[in-house]
């Protein structure tokens, strides 16, 4: 028994007839009868016997029609699904970003992805890097977008870019008549920033360092915008990414770090499972948002 001899089988039932039940099929009459044939001396017993120049199906056919009916069913309903999954109408992605890329590169690239994809779902994360790590081996996410390259030998990481440091503080600070703020600037502010066991924060240490200035970290933040409420509050001057449009979020001054300290932008992907065409459009959208944002600044 195959899919082929029940699908005639259930054709002539519901037609009544070889010759229609071959139209129906798209195939040549002889076709079906002889396929039938066959389907009966296989199982062993008969399907159809002939009266008034009629097919009337037998007691076994009638019991076997029953569940042949309900798989063919499923099985439309199955291709039904896959239609609209190859149409793009169903679908899921499920991607997890750190803070400053759920901010800044994820709506402007969301909304791309699902102008050409309306009918999806997608699922956004806001996570620490470490579980962003965790959850793409598990294979709970399929992409991650954090600030740095991951050390996992089973994460595919691209960079797509840069960020650099910026400072953020309160507008009456004497600094924001600044266009820039070097480290010399900073000396005697209390600083929120980074902590030094950090790659940022011992890069921002080494940039201190070299213009022969003494930071003065009073505030560690392991996420760049808790600094906000803290600048806010007047609790010093943050030392923070760039990438978080910080303008959009108050009443605060933003200036440019000098020296340059860079922040790798960086997307994570499984290298132990095929990247989905939905993860693919995703990151060419990703891609076309560090660049949108790089145009911008």
């Amino acid at each position: 028994m195959n899919a082929r001899q029940l699908e005639v089988f259930r054709a002539v039932m519901r037609n009544r007839s070889l010759t229609a039940a071959a139209e129906t099929l798209n195939v040549s009459q002889p076709a079906v009868s002889k396929l039938l044939r066959h389907f009966e001396t296989q199982i062993g017993y008969t399907l159809f016997e002939r009266f008034g120049g009629r097919l009337v199906p037998t007691a076994e056919a009638q019991l076997l029609y029953r569940d042949a009916d309900r798989i063919f069913r499923e099985i439309e309903v199955l291709k039904g699904l896959s239609d609209r999954i190859r149409d793009k109408q169903v679908g899921l992605l499920r991607v997890g970003a750190s803070a400053p890329p759920t901010f800044a590169l994820l709506p402007y690239a969301t909304e791309r992805f699902r102008q050409r994809n309306p009918g999806l779902r997608v699922v956004l994360q806001t996570l620490p890097a470490s579980a962003i790590d965790e959850q793409i081996l598990l294979g709970d996410i399929d992409l991650g977008v954090t600030m740095r390259r991951s050390a996992e030998a089973q994460l595919r990481c691209e960079s797509l870019g840069k960020a650099g440091i910026v400072a953020l503080m309160r507008p009456d600070s004497p600094l924001a008549e600044l266009e820039v703020v070097t480290p010399a600037d900073l000396v005697g502010h209390p600083l929120i920033s980074y902590s030094a066991q950090t790659p940022v924060g011992r890069l921002l240490e080494q940039a201190f360092r070299e213009a022969d200035a003494q930071p003065q970290v009073q505030i560690e933040v392991s996420l760049s915008i808790a600094a906000f409420s803290l600048v806010q509050h007047g609790l010093g001057i943050a030392l923070v990414d760039g990438l978080v449009p910080w303008r959009n979020f108050g009443d605060l001054a933003v200036r440019p770090f000098k020296p340059d300290v860079a922040i790798e932008i960086v997307l994570s992907r499984s290298a132990l499972r095929p990247q989905t065409r939905y993860g693919r459009e995703y990151s060419r959208d990703l891609r076309a948002a560090v660049a949108a944002l790089s145009s911008r600044t």
